[in-house]
């Protein structure tokens, strides 16, 4: 999709345009830092129960949460391999394992919330906008009618034993293990984690407007390209691109989707092909730049582990 996308545009032209912003574009990538340390207070504060003593700070949790970030948006994992990472780097400083990873699927489920909210404020704005607001209708219609896609893992996290039942079914086939004792206290922490209704709140909300933050950098982009547009034309276009990127969550890095999204949807508010795939360029240098530090900050501390390991294997 992407090879398509690229050969069907003027290369010159994005390559032209992306010339414009020029240095500026490197503005982008301390921005990022607020995206993160949104996500990094609403997880803390998840973790907060069970770090009462602060072996994971808030620094360390800012760190991980960008390891996160760059695994799931740079390295073919579906999405879900940096939540595994961030469970075994906040072990490091000695938390349980079952806690940790109940906040992490707290937190995946909020953010898939998050996302949810965020595709519906996107197609309210693109009826009220476009002039085709009819099409956007039977989108917002579809999208009322997914409502129960995050609501009802929540009901069954929240209420259900999910990992236990999960447990008993491959037990036949796995026979016991140590997952037969986890899985049950996995869900009694995935269970009090959801009581804390005032915590998910705040963290929700950190979420959400980490996500909406993310459309700063499609305004930006597209002022230093010589054609601004509305906050509401960047909330748009942040909104759905977000939307297709999850609902594609196994295509590594969104590959094509990203751009796709950025096309469609920036036809539909005046925006040509060729300013739309220099925007996507602007934002996978971003996740480049900003990304492969965490990327190779990881793996240093993994290698510096192991040798300490090494050193001392009692």
């Amino acid at each position: 999709m992407l090879i398509t996308l690229v050969l069907r545009a003027d290369a010159t032209a994005i390559l032209q345009t992306a010339e414009l912003a020029g240095w500026n574009l490197l503005w982008l990538i301390p921005y990022r830092v607020l995206y993160f340390l949104l996500f990094a207070i609403g997880w803390r504060n998840l973790l907060r129960p069970n770090d009462p003593e602060r072996q994971a700070g808030l620094g360390y949790i800012l760190w991980v949460t960008s390891v996160r970030e760059a695994i799931d948006r740079l390295l073919p994992v579906a999405s879900v391999g940096g939540g595994v990472a961030g469970i075994r780097l906040l072990r490091w400083r000695g938390l349980a394992t079952a806690p940790v990873s109940a906040s992490v699927i707290v937190e995946i489920l909020l953010t898939l919330i998050g996302i949810y909210l965020f595709t519906v404020v996107g197609v309210l704005l693109l009826v009220n906008v476009s002039t085709t607001g009819r099409e956007y209708r039977s989108l917002l219609l579809a999208l009322l009618f997914s409502l129960p896609v995050p609501a009802v893992p929540a009901l069954l996290l929240r209420y259900g034993a999910v990992f236990e039942r999960l447990e008993r079914l491959v037990r036949p086939l796995v026979g016991q293990s140590a997952m037969s004792k986890g899985a049950p206290l996995l869900d009694q922490e995935l269970r009090a984690c959801l009581r804390r209704g005032w915590t998910l709140l705040v963290a929700g909300t950190l979420q959400f407007t980490a996500l909406v933050s993310g459309s700063f950098e499609i305004w930006f982009a597209l002022r230093l390209f010589g054609h601004p547009v509305g906050a509401s034309d960047a909330l748009i276009l942040e909104s759905m691109t977000q939307a297709l990127r999850h609902l594609a969550f196994v295509i590594p890095a969104g590959l094509g989707v990203q751009e796709a999204g950025l096309v469609l949807f920036g036809h539909a508010l005046g925006i040509s092909g060729e300013l739309a795939l220099a925007v996507s360029m602007a934002k996978r240098m971003r996740e480049v730049l900003c990304g492969v530090p965490s990327l190779m900050s990881w793996q240093w501390a993994e290698g510096r582990r192991l040798r300490t390991l090494t050193r001392n294997p009692s």
